[in-house]
């Protein structure tokens, strides 16, 4: 297993930490999440053999959040 953490921008709520936890725990391969709102991050841990951090990124793009570099 892998860690891999995001620059997540655009979130302002819990419920914008709720949002970005629930797309990233759905995909494939993820074992476990945690997203703060203070910084603005996700930690990840996932298998890096059916995931990897653009698919990370883009789930988090398509939820209407940012990833920064």
């Amino acid at each position: 297993m892998n860690e891999i953490v995001l620059s997540v921008t655009g979130m302002t709520c819990g419920g914008c930490v709720n949002s970005v936890q629930k797309v990233l725990t759905a995909l494939p391969g993820v074992q476990s999440v945690e997203v703060t709102l203070t910084p603005g991050q996700a930690r990840v841990v996932v298998d890096p053999a059916r995931v990897d951090r653009a698919a990370l990124a883009q789930a988090v793009i398509d939820a209407g959040f940012g990833v920064g570099d």
